[in-house]
Formats: C-alpha cells, sequence, structure tokens
C-alpha cells in the first residue's frame, strides 16, 4: 500500500518491482525478487517459471501494473499456486487507480479466491 500511496498509478510493473523490493528489505522481510521455481507434473520437472517475489520462504507474490484485474489475471495467480506446490499467495495490481490485491490459497483439491480487496 505503500509504495502505491508514494508512486500511485501509471508506471510499469518493473517499477513497482523495484519500489516493493525496497520497501520489503525496510520491512525486514525476507524475500527474494524474480524467484525461479520448478514446475511439475506428475512428478516430473517440466520447466521453471519466475515470481515477482517469494516471501518469507512461503507466499507468491505476483505484480501487475494493469488498468484492471481480470479473472485471466487470479487463474493464472492459482495455477502458479498449483504449479509451485505454493499454499498462499498474493495477487497486486498497481496499475489502477486504487491498488488492487487478491489474496490466493490453495487447497488440497482445489484453490480459490478468498479474499478480494481495493484499497487506495
Amino acid at each position: 500500500m505503500e509504495v502505491h500511496r508514494i508512486l500511485g498509478n501509471g508506471f510499469q510493473e518493473v517499477i513497482y518491482q523495484r519500489a516493493l523490493e525496497i520497501e520489503m528489505a525496510q520491512q525486514g522481510l525476507e524475500f527474494s525478487r524474480e524467484h525461479e521455481m520448478e514446475i511439475y507434473y506428475k512428478g516430473v520437472c517440466i520447466g521453471t517459471r519466475r515470481v515477482d517475489f517469494f516471501v518469507e520462504g512461503k507466499i507468491m507474490v505476483e505484480l501487475k501494473a494493469i488498468i484492471q484485474l481480470e479473472d485471466v489475471h487470479l487463474a493464472q495467480a492459482i495455477n502458479y499456486l498449483e504449479a509451485y506446490n505454493v499454499e498462499i499467495g498474493l495477487l497486486i495490481n498497481f496499475g489502477s487507480q486504487s491498488l488492487q490485491f487478491k489474496r490466493v490459497m490453495k487447497h488440497p483439491k482445489k484453490s480459490q479466491s478468498v479474499n478480494q480487496s481495493e484499497k487506495s
């Protein structure tokens, strides 16, 4: 929220990524940026993908800088949770006038969005 409050909207995703990196470091969070994670299919590694941030060794954070989050972005975040075998993630959009974020969680049989919020 602090990053969006200071920068507002209108920048490219990489600008928000760099600012969020500074903010998380100042808050004392353990994280890695552009964290490369393996994707498995039936126990076999089939490739890798980088997530924007992996925080405290357990939370995937995916950033967007678009006008409006859509269902396809949420589906992508949920698929990443499944592919990375991570239980919880955040999808954050800095591109709209008000900061948008969605918390996504992986469940044993299916994943779903558990909270959708918008804040200035």
